[in-house]
This record gives C-alpha cells, sequence and structure tokens, in this order.
C-alpha cells in the first residue's frame, strides 16, 4: 500500500472503532423525549456510519481490505467498550457488549459482501443503499434479541424504532458517500464504475 492509501486505512480502522465505542455507549440511553424512551436510543443515530466506513473501504480497497478493516474497527471498538463501558456485575450489559460484537460481525461482513455483488451497478447509490439496508436488518434483529430478549426492556419496539433510524440514515449517508468517494483513489487494482 502506498502512503495515502496507507493513512486512509487507519484512519477508517480508527473511525470504525470510534464509531462502535460511541454507539455501544448510546444504546444504553433511552431518548426520553416525544414519549420515546421504549422506541429509540441514542446509539441509532451513530451506528449507521459503520455502514458508510464499510462501503467507502470496498470502494476504494476492495472486498478483502474492507473485510480487515471491520475486524480491526471491531477489535479496537468491542476492546475499548468491554473496558470503559461494561459493568461486569450486570447481566444486561455483559449481553449488550456481546450481542454488539456479534451483530457487527455479522452484518458489516453480510454489507461487505452484498456491496462488492452490486458495486458495478449503474445506479451510483445502489451497491451503497442496499449493502446498509440488509446489514442493518440483521444487524437490529442480532443485537436487539441477544442484548434484551427475555430482560423486560421492550427490545421490539426499540428494535423496530432503531431500524427506522438506520433506514433513515442509510439515506442520509449517500450524501457523504457520493462527496467522499470522488476523494477516495481506488486503490484496489480493480476497475469500477465512476459515479
Amino acid at each position: 500500500m502506498k502512503s495515502n492509501s496507507k493513512n486512509l486505512f487507519f484512519v477508517l480502522c480508527l473511525l470504525m472503532g470510534f464509531v462502535v465505542i460511541v454507539s455501544n455507549y448510546l444504546v444504553q440511553f433511552p431518548i426520553k423525549y416525544l414519549n420515546l424512551e421504549e422506541i429509540l436510543t441514542y446509539g441509532a443515530f451513530t451506528y449507521p456510519i459503520t455502514f458508510l466506513i464499510t462501503d467507502l473501504a470496498n470502494r476504494s480497497y476492495g472486498k478483502k481490505v474492507a473485510i480487515k478493516i471491520v475486524y480491526i474497527g471491531f477489535s479496537i471498538g468491542v476492546l475499548l467498550t468491554l473496558l470503559v463501558s461494561t459493568n461486569f456485575s450486570d447481566l444486561i450489559s455483559i449481553r449488550i457488549a456481546f450481542g454488539s460484537g456479534v451483530a457487527f460481525l455479522v452484518a458489516q461482513t453480510l454489507d461487505v459482501q452484498i456491496f462488492d455483488r452490486l458495486r458495478n451497478n449503474k445506479v451510483w447509490f445502489f451497491a451503497p443503499f442496499a449493502s446498509s439496508l440488509f446489514g442493518s436488518i440483521i444487524d437490529t434483529l442480532l443485537f436487539f434479541s441477544i442484548s434484551f430478549y427475555k430482560t423486560g426492556i421492550p427490545w421490539v419496539s426499540l428494535a423496530i424504532g432503531d431500524f427506522t433510524i438506520k433506514l433513515l440514515i442509510a439515506l442520509l449517508m449517500l450524501i457523504p458517500f457520493r462527496i467522499l468517494i470522488s476523494k477516495v483513489k481506488d486503490v484496489s487494482g480493480k476497475r469500477y464504475l465512476k459515479i
């Protein structure tokens, strides 16, 4: 990898880890305005950024390096989450850490695979939106069921609220994707459609 390419790689890894840490912390806090406490947590607004990071990595480096960024971001995010915000005497806190890890790895890997298969679609936003959509569905189902099933927390309504926000943010993330992808060079050696 060239110097600029390595810099982007490290920036994407660090951003991924940071977003995971912030999201894992914020998911513990329901939004207590407009009667949303049983529908939405603050983590719903930050987590979808991980799909933008994965899609930028995939477009720039290709599938193999995007997976590496997912694994490195996962390692940073989950390890620091365990150290910083996991209360090991609280079962829900442990379940959140575990649920986050499982959901993240499965959803991000799915996102990479879908994006890679759709990357040459003539409609520029199809690959990032479709991969984020399916990744968000899987992430939401896995995270909320592992973290909150049979805890008394209204996890189904929280999952629906979370997914709704992820869908809206996936649409919004198309704007920075379009802007940033023109600034990020394809260093994978493959040829992709210009967007």
